[in-house]
């Protein structure tokens, strides 16, 4: 078994995929919509190949609130090869405004890794 894809909400999907696409080389498929549940998605295939993203827009999208700590899923984490990439990207996305949740550093785990948050909040662990 795999984990074939994960799903966020998005209240702007054509600026999260953007997003991705810009910073974590995602490529996306084409954009569903069923206009009958007014919903839309993109699924967001990542250069490695393994899980797909995909986001979703549709009526009764409540916010989150990421300043707590709640039950369910927490982060999505992305390798990008290297200490180095980890850095630059951190550097990169930080230059163009993007929240910097915690800097690049080894954890107690031994995880290399940064922390950052998406347009929407989601929470993004940049990885070795």
């Amino acid at each position: 078994m795999r984990i074939n894809h994960i799903a966020l909400w998005t209240n702007d999907i054509e600026n999260l995929k953007n997003f991705y696409v810009r910073y974590f080389r995602a490529t996306a498929g084409e954009k569903y919509h069923n206009p009958s549940k007014n919903f839309t998605s993109y699924f967001l295939t990542f250069p490695d190949g393994g899980a797909k993203l995909e986001i979703m827009n549709g009526p009764h999208i409540i916010e989150a609130n990421n300043s707590e700590r709640t039950r369910g899923y927490c982060h999505i984490a992305i390798s990008v090869g290297s200490r180095d990439k980890v850095d630059e990207l951190t550097e990169r996305l930080r230059s163009e405004g993007i929240l910097i949740v915690s800097e690049p550093r080894t954890t107690g785990d031994g995880y290399y890794e940064s922390v950052i948050a998406d347009p929407e909040g989601n929470l993004i662990e940049i990885t070795i």
